[in-house]
């Protein structure tokens, strides 16, 4: 079957024009390697350091391979067998026959979608053969034995990097998809590709920073973060937002949301369909957020302590001048569910009640299991990051959310690399993906801090581990009704981990468990009915989370609709008028989403 199988018409360029693009384009590139070289001129060229470990564990990793040449020679024999297993197969195929494949790509690989993948026989080959060799070197280096779990964790997952870069999907010859546009536009699609490379360096100073959507089709406050309401308190770590009621009556206690500081609080408010946010006003609820800055080098210096002192206290106390109401309804989402913890066990030392109830969304507080991001956390790393953070104050945003893609890398990379640079297309305009892209920085003492005594040292579990103003925190004394959601797919906070961490509040905890990940299964309204939930009918926590999910029944739709029952039997019924955000004791700053917000790197 031909690739091309029509050939579409379409207008020659201009000879004139299509020189002019070449040379702007020779140009720019001239101009970004030549800035490239008087920077390492500048710096002083020295040979790359082995940072992540990289190298270190590799070596480790093939030297314990090649000591068991047995294993390796039973492996290579299976790698042959299966080539030769794919050579009969396109044999077959060739002659005319349809056997069935030798590999095929999981459901959820977006790669190989395009039927040029399937139909034609040169691209069929090139992909299982890909799927083959794949499958052989992941299974080879995860089978070495004698390996560190966290040198082995290091091995799989950059050897991942490897496979997912090398994929047949990435490169102009062998992607059909690729190849039928290239045919059809007379290599345009290449030209454009090259010209949104050198822009995308040119944006990133130098770097590569790829563009995932276009930004310019965003505005907060026009299109995304467009909940009515006003900023009425403010401090140097966070603006406080209450937001416009939409009913008459609204629940006497308010809610407050912390979301997490290493993304901005507006995945929560992204649009109106599927706006948190916006539907808890709906409920009934009093919505007070934080919205956190976005430090530089001036607040280098802030710590953990800051952002519960100037960030959560501060916002609680605004919260009971503007309302009258000295407890709130907390929520925490990630790291701000994080925060919250200490905070209640904080409270609780103090023998404080400003917090009824804490509801926490993907949150990690035993940090015994992190999954993925465990690969870059050890000893060696934290260090050298430490030394980056410390020299200019804070972690840059691109550092972090460059961390986050990798560990969906084929979604998250390289579908931008082929769509962008191969395809020769501009992004397509994604709420989603512009939150994404609007990264944070995060001060260096603060960061130092939670990589070591939460991801190292795991001391928040411990009775007294951690210390926020001279108080020993310890969860076994929070008292207060907990909600724990968390979901299935979440590889930033895997769902086991955050059961074994409500495992040590001493409070009554009701678990529940979402479907997809991360965003998806937190963003989840009720009117999308999708993806589902899982509840334990005893509400109960078992000693296990696989014990946990074998009493559990699953539930059509969102969690949200559980959520809110919970909080009202813990509420009450008792409603008052509904509160303006410019009718209270505070002066309204701004409008929402407020200036800290807007702060873009």
């Amino acid at each position: 079957m031909s690739v091309v199988t029509e050939q579409t018409a379409f207008e020659q360029p201009n000879p004139e024009e299509l020189a002019s693009v070449y040379a702007e384009i020779a140009h720019r590139a001239s101009n970004l390697i030549s800035e490239h070289v008087q920077r390492r001129l500048r710096k002083g060229i020295q040979p790359p350091s082995d940072e992540l470990g990289i190298s270190r564990a590799f070596m480790d990793m093939m030297a314990r391979l090649l000591s068991n040449p047995y294993k390796l020679a039973q492996a290579q024999m299976n790698l042959v067998w299966d080539y030769f297993t794919l050579w009969q197969q396109a044999m077959l195929r060739f002659a005319g026959m349809d056997p069935a494949p030798v590999a095929v790509p999981s459901n959820s690989d977006k790669r190989f979608r395009d039927e040029g993948w399937q139909e034609h026989f040169m691209f069929d080959f090139i992909k299982q053969s890909y799927l083959i060799t794949a499958r052989h070197i992941h299974e080879t280096v995860n089978g070495v034995e004698g390996l560190d779990e966290q040198t082995a964790r290091k091995v799989s997952f950059y050897t991942c990097q490897y496979i997912n870069a090398l994929s047949p999907s990435n490169f102009a010859l062998t992607n059909p998809e690729v190849f039928r546009e290239t045919v059809r536009s007379n290599g345009q699609n290449l030209i454009k590709g090259l010209n949104n490379l050198l822009r995308d360096i040119e944006d990133g100073n130098g770097n590569l920073r790829v563009r995932m959507t276009d930004t310019s089709a965003f505005e907060l406050g026009r299109n995304v973060a467009t909940t009515p309401g006003k900023i009425v308190f403010q401090t140097d770590m966070m603006q406080l937002i209450q937001y416009q009621p939409t009913t008459g009556k609204v629940f006497k206690r308010p809610v407050l949301v912390v979301p997490p500081w290493i993304n901005k609080f507006y995945i929560l408010d992204l649009r109106e369909k599927n706006s948190f946010i916006k539907w808890l006003v709906e409920q009934g609820q009093t919505v007070f957020v934080i919205s956190w800055v976005n430090p530089d080098e001036r607040l280098a210096e802030k710590t953990f302590s800051s952002y519960m002192e100037e960030g959560l206290f501060a916002a609680i106390d605004a919260i009971e001048k503007q309302t009258g109401e000295k407890e709130v309804n907390a929520i925490g989402y990630c790291l701000g569910g994080t925060l919250l913890a200490m905070a209640l066990a904080y409270f609780a030392a103090k023998k404080k009640k400003r917090i009824a109830s804490a509801t926490f969304m993907t949150t990690l507080t035993d940090f015994s299991e992190p999954g993925e991001l465990g690969v870059f956390i050890d000893e060696a790393q934290v260090e050298s990051l430490e030394e980056k953070m410390f020299k200019r104050g804070f972690l840059e945003g691109t550092e972090m959310a460059g961390t986050f893609n990798a560990l969906r890398a084929n979604d998250l990379i390289w579908s931008f690399v082929v769509n962008n640079y191969l395809m020769g297309k501009n992004p397509f305009p994604f709420d989603l993906l512009y939150w994404n892209s609007d990264s944070t920085r995060l001060p260096a003492k603060m960061h130092s801090f939670y990589l070591r005594n939460m991801y190292l040292e795991n001391k928040l579990v411990e009775p007294g581990g951690i210390e926020i103003g001279g108080v020993p925190l310890d969860l076994g004394k929070i008292n207060v009704p907990c909600f724990f959601i968390s979901t299935i797919e979440d590889h930033i906070a895997p769902w086991r981990s955050t059961y074994m961490g409500a495992t040590h509040f001493g409070a009554p905890v009701r678990f529940v468990l979402g479907g997809s990940g991360h965003i998806a299964g937190i963003v989840n309204p009720p009117a999308a009915k999708k993806y589902g939930h899982w509840i334990d009918p005893a509400a109960e926590l078992a000693p296990t989370a696989d014990e946990w999910l074998s009493g559990a029944e699953q539930h059509e739709g969102s969690w949200w609709i559980d959520w809110q029952k919970w909080v009202t039997g813990h509420n009450g019924d008792k409603k008052v008028d509904a509160r303006d955000p410019s009718a209270g004791a505070l002066k309204v700053l701004e409008d929402a989403p407020g200036s800290y917000v807007k702060n873009r790197l």
